[in-house]
């Protein structure tokens, strides 16, 4: 059992076991949970578009799992979710609670570098959950982060200096840029390599 989840209040919303992943499922759980907060809810839905465009990144076998990541990766901040604050963390109990796949979870937990958001916030908990750093964390973070806040197609550098700008040169999320802005950088040209078709030989 997740620690903590027995203390997350989830609502109107009913748990499922989910044998597998279909993203048309996560699409709807996230629609429901973030009905309240449009601009998160358009934001995610152009995770998810761009998400698709960036399956090719990843094994064909993980492309469902990489799509239903990105509807679900800010239900965090619904309120069904809310526990600690911190909404990786938050949204991946959540998911655990409600019976998504362990992996599915871990990935909502560190996704877009929440690690060095969490340390620099002092938000303990994310151990609970295994970081795979892998193709997948890569294009779920990339998805996320050439995403605007209302859904729209924006540049990494653009959603960096963005986000900056909208939470102010002493926040959190300042702390947490030297750390984080290369982090995201580094997975964006992973992505960018994979998706690079081989040389002909």
């Amino acid at each position: 059992m997740i620690p903590g989840a027995a203390r997350l209040n989830v609502g109107s919303v009913p748990p499922v076991a989910v044998d597998h992943l279909v993203p048309a499922r996560a699409m709807s759980l996230a629609e429901s949970l973030l009905a309240e907060l449009p601009r998160r809810w358009s934001h995610s839905a152009g995770v998810a578009r761009r998400a698709a465009e960036l399956s090719g990144a990843v094994a064909p076998a993980d492309r469902d799992l990489l799509l239903c990541a990105a509807w679900l990766h800010d239900i965090g901040y619904a309120a069904a979710a809310r526990d600690t604050g911190f909404h990786p963390l938050d949204g991946a109990r959540l998911l655990w609670r409600l019976g998504w796949p362990a992996r599915l979870c871990a990935l909502v937990a560190h996704h877009s570098g929440a690690c060095f958001q969490a340390e620099a916030q002092g938000v303990t908990g994310l151990a609970e959950f295994p970081d795979e750093q892998s193709a997948v964390t890569d294009a779920l973070a990339v998805a996320d982060q050439t995403t605007g806040v209302c859904g729209e197609p924006a540049s990494l550098e653009e959603r960096l200096a963005e986000a900056l700008g909208r939470h102010g040169a002493l926040s959190v999320y300042a702390l947490a840029h030297s750390r984080r802005a290369p982090y995201l950088r580094a997975a964006a040209h992973r992505v960018h390599l994979r998706l690079t078709p081989a040389p002909a030989r």
